[in-house]
């Protein structure tokens, strides 16, 4: 399932450094055919211990992450909505993905210029938004123009765009993203035809830096605003260090933690930046492992047991019978899938199924 995060922000906020430690924890990109070798697309994977541990009792001799495509978009300069800077390739290109990873930098540094002068990680956010918003505004005002003839002969699909379109402009002229508004199903599917920058589900990445002023740290004004707003729009957002994580691209597994703690890091901020980004589009994690091959597969939450077949191969759908499934947990408990079965834990599931995060499956076609 190729689903990407477009990595934003204004320029030196540290989107390039965060992206570089990213490709740094890729991953094969033989093993995901829907890659691309362009290298502003990196192929991440996704950090899940369950499959390491399901590896290490299967004994597999091979270990498939999940993965989650991140790409790195041109920086963006007030104005962009009118064409500035690569204004207009900055919005082609957040069209393209699923979700959008927005750098926001959090820390002082004199030896780094900001574009306005000052490090103010609330005025940079209202900057991006603005200009998403307007991009969105004129697009939706043209359509809105075009839908309203249309929908006067009474066609039911220009007049179901129409009445979404005459909710969603209002929202955009009052400065406001899309998504804002509560939408039922079916007008989410008219949405979708849209492409509207502002419906893509954004996750903020407060970046960092260790050993200068972070206005977290702080606790000033500046961190009051940012937070206040964060936590009154009900935004999902990360803490990283782009420039320790990009050091520690090339530093063994077993030597980070001695590193992170003399620089004064104490988590993995690339890793929380990953598991939320796969959140954040709506995915989870079914399992298979067996001797040749453990494997974390990625299907949208909320698919059934066919749907989630169809991640390993069409005919897993088209001729589905049954599956059988496990928690992982429980699977580590017994040891393995003969001793699971044994003690009749393997739960056997029809079409109807709803695969959860962390089921360990075997299908039967």
């Amino acid at each position: 399932m190729a689903l990407s995060i477009g990595i934003v922000g204004l320029p030196n906020v540290g989107k390039s450094t965060l992206f570089n430690a990213l490709t740094r924890k890729g991953v094969l990109i033989a093993n995901y055919p829907f890659a691309t070798i362009d290298p502003s697309v990196g192929v991440v994977a996704v950090p899940d211990f369950r499959l390491d541990k399901l590896a290490e009792m299967s004994k597999s001799e091979k270990k498939v992450p999940a993965a989650v495509e991140f790409v790195d978009i041109a920086g963006l300069v007030k104005g962009a909505s009118e064409g500035e800077g690569l204004g207009n390739q900055f919005l082609t290109h957040i069209r393209e993905v699923d979700a959008i990873a927005e750098v926001v930098r959090v820390f002082d540094d004199d030896d780094i210029h900001h574009v306005a002068g000052t490090v103010d990680p609330r005025y940079d956010i209202e900057i991006i938004d603005l200009e998403l918003v307007q991009a969105d505004l004129q697009s939706a005002e043209k359509r809105l123009e075009r839908v309203e003839r249309d929908a006067k002969g009474g066609d039911k699909a220009f007049v179901a765009e129409r009445d979404v379109l005459q909710r969603i402009v209002p929202v955009l002229k009052a400065g406001k993203p899309a998504r804002m508004i509560a939408l039922d199903e079916k007008e989410k599917e008219v949405v979708k035809t849209l492409h509207l920058l502002t419906m893509k589900p954004v996750l903020y990445v407060l970046n960092k830096k260790s050993g200068n002023i972070n206005v977290d740290i702080e606790g000033g004004e500046r961190w009051r605003e940012l937070k206040s707003y964060l936590d009154s729009s009900g935004a999902e957002y990360v803490f990283a260090d782009a420039g320790v994580e990009n050091e520690l691209g090339d530093v063994h597994g077993d030597e980070k933690a001695d590193f992170r703690r003399e620089l004064g890091v104490a988590d993995d901020g690339l890793d929380a930046l990953i598991k939320a980004g796969y959140k954040l589009l709506d995915l989870i994690s079914f399992l298979t492992t067996g001797e040749k091959e453990s494997r974390a597969w990625t299907i949208k939450r909320g698919s059934t047991a066919p749907e989630a077949g169809a991640a390993i191969h069409t005919d897993f759908k088209d001729k589905f019978i049954r599956a059988d499934v496990i928690r992982w947990d429980t699977l580590l408990e017994c040891g393995s899938w003969a001793k699971a079965r044994e003690k009749g834990l393997v739960r056997t599931e029809g079409k109807e199924y709803i695969v959860q995060d962390g089921d360990v499956m075997e299908f039967k076609v």
